[in-house]
């Protein structure tokens, strides 16, 4: 015979608990609240690495850019000023030179008619003196716009030069005549009385204004402004039919460049 071992039925106790012939495990994910959701994670977006690359790269280029923009602006600077030192030291450039020579004041009369308007005439014969001191440049000049002008910059009289070739230390004599009949304004008349009733006679000043170009070798330069101012000169209005001659000894002139940008003079 064959004896056949069965399986005790009597339960077993573990902790307290009795089980029946089961194997019973404890899942943890069960031990929970069984009404409780699970919470989910938020979704979040990935790091764009690839926006930050391109603005980098563009802030590198324009650094780059203004980098090498500056560096041949320094390098064209120092090359022009390489060379205008050179050609200083070769030719050694000098300014013109202007002086008055006389100033005869035929008529320089204000008048006042009936309606209470003031009226200027003059009538002035100027000489004038142009030198030029180097021995390897030319100018070239443009006509000349005269202005005679009083201390107060009341315009007494106008004329004009004619253009002309200033050759290498050429020396140039102008007589010219400056005229002018207008009304003034208020202001005007006010200042020009004023200066009529000094003793020593009128402050005067002649501005020149022109255009040049300067030949220096075999180069020649564009066309560049310039004014001349011709100071302390002192004029008396003449009392008869005979002109009454200025003092120009301590009359000083001085030359100018004229740069004009857009619509600025300087």
């Amino acid at each position: 015979m064959t004896d056949r071992v069965y399986p005790s039925s009597k339960p077993t106790a573990i902790n307290g608990t009795t089980t029946a012939g089961v194997n019973n495990t404890t899942n943890p994910a069960a031990a929970a609240a069984p009404g409780k959701p699970q919470l989910r994670q938020p979704y979040r977006r990935p790091p764009q690495y690839q926006n930050h690359r391109r603005r980098r790269s563009g802030r590198g280029l324009c650094c780059c850019c203004c980098f090498w923009s500056l560096l041949v602006l320094l390098v064209v600077t120092l090359l022009v000023s390489i060379a205008g030192v050179a050609l200083y030291v070769i030719y050694h450039p000098q300014r013109p030179q202007f002086s008055v020579s006389s100033l005869r004041i035929s008529k320089l009369n204000l008048t006042t008619t009936a309606d209470s308007s003031s009226h200027l005439s003059s009538l002035l014969n100027l000489t004038i003196f142009s030198k030029n001191p180097n021995s390897q440049i030319t100018f070239f000049y443009e006509p000349f716009a005269l202005s005679c002008l009083s201390s107060q910059s009341v315009q007494i009289a106008n004329g004009s030069i004619p253009a002309f070739v200033s050759d290498k230390k050429n020396e140039t004599t102008f007589r010219t005549i400056l005229a002018v009949s207008r009304d003034l304004d208020t202001d005007s008349v006010t200042a020009l009385r004023s200066d009529l009733k000094r003793k020593n006679g009128v402050p005067m000043k002649i501005q020149m204004d022109t255009e040049v170009k300067v030949k220096l070798g075999g180069m020649k330069s564009n066309k560049v402004g310039i004014r001349v101012t011709c100071q302390g000169i002192n004029g008396v209005a003449p009392k008869s039919k005979s002109p009454s001659v200025a003092s120009v000894s301590g009359s000083k002139c001085k030359v100018d460049l004229r740069i004009k940008i857009w619509k600025w003079t300087f």
